[in-house]
């Protein structure tokens, strides 16, 4: 697949770093390779494929770098980026469906034997019985057994994921609702339906870390797992969330992110159970030691990519010398001290004015944004209220 994914760009310094990879496994029909190198280097394909605007080829080798790093399966990759393999998978799921309902015949088979006048609500409730007892069934070894193979084991752990997955989705209400979904989804415009997947994912996104800023005990790397991938939570400004997140040997970004000129901005994120956030001091209100500790951090960060510009802008091309930072940190919520959220907020104004390359928000202003954001994009998908209805 990385081999097929070469020929999808003219790019040179992309197909460099593809053929980095390539050599770290063996090269072409080569020997695979493991590791964190592997990783690293397929992170690298991604960010150089977005820093050409190449969308598509970089969420392919991020998810490259998923798998290689054990987060994705592989048969999630084969079924996007493999024909053959995603043929012979869907012809496996098709087999499968087919020994499902010959089962389930034979099964109303014995219910129709056994209870001449069962009904519809028995037949539902011999089923409801078999899903319940799923838990309790195993595939057998041995004469007689079921031998399954490790790829077709993990093909039974994936629709035990899905299943989970699927378990929530609301169901139509009766067969008439059905009917007329299946009609409107007939009908819809692709475009249009992908907008309002994309729309209902940044909503999940936006409720989980709602709700990991709303924990006390929520950590950072709660909060920075919310955000992954979740760039357009920081507004318009950025193309993407960068895949490196090392770009100096002292430097660990929390998120690097791409803005439309090719410059990098890093976000660091801290908890936002802090107390003392803001403090009064002398009738005056001013940022507390973590904001400051938070800050100084950035600036170290910034003074460090700006002496190191030429390397990484030669090895990453990324440009760090107009590098701009945001720290997230604190929630008003968690303020003390009689501090209102207003005083909370008109601090930070006053902070950041005199702030050149580094702004300080708080979550609760992240949030706020962000939901405005979404607000501002359903309402795009509404349709005009002007508009007469069509007859």
């Amino acid at each position: 697949m990385v081999e097929a994914a070469r020929e999808l760009t003219e790019h040179t310094s992309v197909r460099e770093r593809i053929d980095a990879v390539l050599g770290i496994m063996g090269g072409f029909g080569g020997t695979y390779g493991k590791g964190r190198p592997l990783v690293n280097a397929l992170e690298d394909v991604a960010q150089e494929a977005l820093l050409h605007e190449d969308f598509g080829l970089a969420q392919r080798f991020q998810r490259f770098a998923a798998y290689a790093g054990g987060e994705l399966f592989l048969e999630v990759l084969e079924n996007y980026y493999d024909e053959e393999a995603r043929q012979d998978s869907e012809e496996g799921m098709r087999r499968m469906v087919a020994v499902g309902a010959d089962r389930a015949v034979a099964a109303l088979d014995v219910l129709c034997r056994d209870k001449p006048d069962a009904t519809a609500a028995d037949a539902r409730d011999l089923f409801r019985g078999i899903a319940r007892s799923a838990d309790h069934l195993g595939l057998g070894t041995g004469e007689g057994g079921v031998q399954l193979s490790i790829r077709q084991m993990r093909r039974l752990q994936q629709y035990g994921h899905w299943e989970i997955l699927f378990r929530n989705v609301p169901r139509p209400a009766s067969a008439e609702a059905a009917r007329l979904m299946s009609d409107a989804l007939a009908d819809a415009d692709a475009g249009l339906l992908a907008q309002l997947l994309e729309l209902k994912a940044r909503r999940a996104g936006l409720a989980a870390l709602r709700a990991a800023v709303e924990d006390p005990d929520g950590s950072e790397s709660a909060l920075h797992a919310c955000l992954k991938n979740q760039e357009w939570i920081f507004g318009g400004a950025y193309v993407a969330e960068l895949a490196r997140r090392q770009y100096t040997p002292d430097t660990i970004l929390d998120i690097p992110l791409l803005r439309g000129d090719g410059s990098l901005h890093v976000v660091e994120l801290k908890r936002a159970n802090i107390k003392d956030l803001v403090i009064r001091r002398s009738g005056h209100l001013m940022l507390g030691a973590p904001a400051h500790h938070a800050v100084s951090q950035a600036q170290n960060y910034l003074r460090t990519m700006d002496e190191s510009r030429g390397t990484i802008l030669a090895d990453h091309g990324v440009d760090t010398r107009r590098a701009s930072a945001t720290v997230v940190i604190g929630h008003p919520r968690y303020v003390s001290g009689s501090i209102t959220p207003q005083e909370v907020a008109e601090t930070l104004r006053t902070y950041n004015t005199h702030a050149a390359r580094i702004e300080v928000i708080t979550y609760e202003t992240l949030l706020e944004s962000a939901a405005r954001m979404l607000a501002l994009s359903s309402a795009g998908q509404d349709p005009d209220p002007t508009e007469e209805p069509t007859a």
